[in-house]
């Protein structure tokens, strides 16, 4: 019996995106063992490591891998989506209407997690690539000098291609990706001939019995072991580009399988030559295939990049879109996928961070004490979210959830708690950087709700004015042909700019359009869901328009969709009104001083709202208000 023609081109989509999946969902995690074996050993080094030292820690990674990423991660959170959109929040959109009552420490659990995130876009790429490049010091000592500037030379390329788009180089990610595993398992293979031994970590008792004689040195040494899960929160993240069976096939068909036989073949090297701990890795590929891998590693290194970096621009246009970060400007790269965005302002930020975190630290050694925080504290966050997310949209009790969800966090406290001992080494870093994000979200969400309350002690009611209008009272403006917009974030209210219009230019439209836009905690809004109209009366309207958190809120093009659904007006003879305030510090705003000149600053760097809102260029008249804040 032959498949017919929509099967073999569902099950043709299916493995493009399986493959698709392998290249920028485990692009990150698939470069771990770079370096997350080698740094797990570096606290034995000087006193030697014994044969069921290696097999605990080998037994470690591959239970921590099963654990975290296999059962929290590709076979519980990937059910727990946002319409299909996954990620920290997607799942803090949904939690806060659905949850309303821990509202506050959702929204707190949220941005750490968030910002936690934004810090691991900064640090994975220095890391990632680092790592990849001083393999070529094993090809040849002389390479030792130039691995800053090749490393450097990386970065800045790589972010200089952002604003292209990632469409054109995508197609490549999941071959690449896929030989890169290829190769690993392959190595692995060859390799856990060297000590069969190696095969005893499958079995659990290995992992318990390292940690129990360890003691204090196994209790950090699980800093070094978390490295082989960053990553994790990249694949919950990008659930909605390629949907939740693809990442699972990719996973159990190629990541997982591939590595975890590079793992046990470098615990078997190890084991077999207890000389190669120093880079296990790259020890484990023969001189003639030594420059070939680092290419190899360096381009894998360069997609799991990519995949962070694209993360980031997702998560911080979910952040605008929630009011967690003022308008940035944000350009789309694709007419056909939404998805693929580009945030200047993001980009240089992150640029910024990865080469100060290059030049800081000097090679993957340094900076892998400064991994691990960032990846811990927002798979903790992610938990406790998730917690929320069974009860309130599965509908478990408090003790199922806690049964299944509590053994998960207790793990990853000792992870996070063990990462916390690498404070003074350069675990500071994510901290610091988290702690900035989180301080300029919270300042954002502080100073807009300070400023609404300030501006609400003038407002006019609408229907008031409306009333008042219509009366035609004998100062009553004059009337002039064409239709107005006024966009305005409270729809009960009379805009602050069409009170401004009439008091300066004594005049008010034939037509006048109270426009509300408002995003959604779904990240899509379908067309026929887009807008509500509302006649006021003979010369008022009032229109909102509705975009999810994902959609790019673009106000013409929903606008055009209104004109085919009956509502008429002539863009040639209507204008769009928007307010723009000065805001002048005041002591008394109810901030500190600090937060004052933060709010303010980041006001001074959002984007302007007819470019954010893609108005007509030509059609946008702007009136100024001073707002003391």
């Amino acid at each position: 019996m032959t498949a017919s023609p929509n099967q073999t081109n569902g099950t043709r989509r299916f493995l493009a995106l399986t493959l698709g999946s392998v290249g920028v969902v485990y692009g990150d995690i698939g470069t771990s063992p770079l370096y997350a074996f080698r740094e797990a050993l570096r606290p034995f080094a000087a006193g030697g490591f014994e044969r069921a030292e290696v097999i605990g820690l080998i037994s470690l990674m591959l239970w921590t891998l099963t654990i975290i990423v296999t059962f929290k991660y590709v076979l519980f959170l990937l059910r727990a989506d946002n319409d299909g959109e996954g990620g920290m929040l997607s799942l803090l959109a949904l939690l806060l209407k659905k949850a309303p009552k821990y509202a506050t420490v959702m929204f707190m659990a949220g941005i750490l997690g968030a910002a936690l995130f934004i810090g691991d876009a900064m640090i994975t790429p220095a890391l990632s690539v680092l790592s990849a490049v001083e393999g070529l010091t094993l090809v040849t000592p002389a390479f030792h000098d130039y691995v800053l500037p090749i490393s450097v030379a990386i970065m800045v390329l790589l972010f200089a291609i952002q604003s292209r788009g990632t469409g054109a180089v995508s197609i490549f990610f999941g071959p690449i990706t896929l030989v890169w595993f290829l190769a690993m398992g392959a190595a692995g293979v060859a390799h856990i001939r060297d000590d069969l031994g190696i095969l005893a970590a499958f079995h659990p008792a290995y992992a318990v019995a390292f940690l129990w004689s360890a003691g204090l040195v196994g209790f950090i040494v699980l800093g070094a072991v978390f490295l082989t899960v960053t990553g994790a929160e990249a694949l919950y993240a990008d659930l909605g580009h390629f949907g939740r069976r693809p990442i699972q096939a990719a996973w159990f068909a190629v990541v997982f399988p591939a590595l975890t036989l590079n793992y046990l073949g470098q615990g078997a090297l190890v084991l077999s030559h207890p000389e190669s701990a120093s880079d296990p890795f790259y020890l484990m590929f023969p001189d003639w295939a030594l420059l070939p891998v680092v290419i190899l590693a360096t381009a894998a290194t360069i997609i799991a990049s990519q995949a962070v970096i694209t993360g980031a621009f997702s998560l911080v246009r979910q952040a605008i879109h929630l009011g967690l970060l003022p308008r940035f400007e944000i350009r789309f790269t694709s007419e056909t996928e939404t998805g693929q965005i580009y945030l200047p302002l993001v980009n240089t930020a992150l640029l910024t961070g990865v080469l100060v975190l290059i030049f800081l630290f000097g090679s993957s050694e340094s900076l892998a004490t400064a991994y691990g925080i960032s990846v811990t504290g927002a798979m903790v966050m992610t938990t406790v979210l998730a917690f929320e997310f069974a009860r309130h949209r599965w509908g478990w009790s408090v003790f199922t959830a806690i049964a299944v969800l509590l053994p998960l966090y207790l793990l990853e406290l000792a992870f996070l708690g063990a990462n916390l001992f690498k404070i003074h080494d350069g675990g500071y870093v994510p901290i610091l950087i988290a702690g900035t994000l989180m301080a300029m979200m919270w300042t954002w969400r502080k100073g807009v709700r300070l400023l609404r309350e300030k501006t609400t002690r003038s407002e006019v009611p609408l229907s008031q004015f409306i009333a008042a209008v219509e009366r035609k009272f004998e100062h009553a403006p004059l009337g002039v042909p064409g239709t107005a917009f006024f966009l305005t974030a409270t729809p009960d209210t009379t805009p602050a700019v069409l009170l401004h219009n009439i008091k300066h230019n004594h005049v008010l439209h034939e037509h006048n359009v109270i426009l509300t836009i408002k995003t959604a905690s779904v990240p899509y809004v379908a067309e026929k869901d887009r807008y509500t109209l509302n006649k006021l009366s003979k010369r008022f309207t009032e229109l909102e328009l509705r975009f999810g958190f994902m959609d790019d809120q673009n106000v013409s093009r929903a606008l055009a969709h209104c004109r085919k659904e009956g509502f008429k007006f002539e863009i040639m003879t209507t204008s769009f009104y928007l307010g723009r305030r000065k805001l002048v510090p005041d002591p008394n705003s109810g901030m500190p001083k600090w937060q004052d000149r933060l709010f303010i600053g980041m006001a001074g760097s959002a984007i302007d709202p007819s470019d954010h809102f893609h108005l007509p260029a030509n059609r946008v008249v702007e009136i100024g208000e001073q707002v003391i804040i």
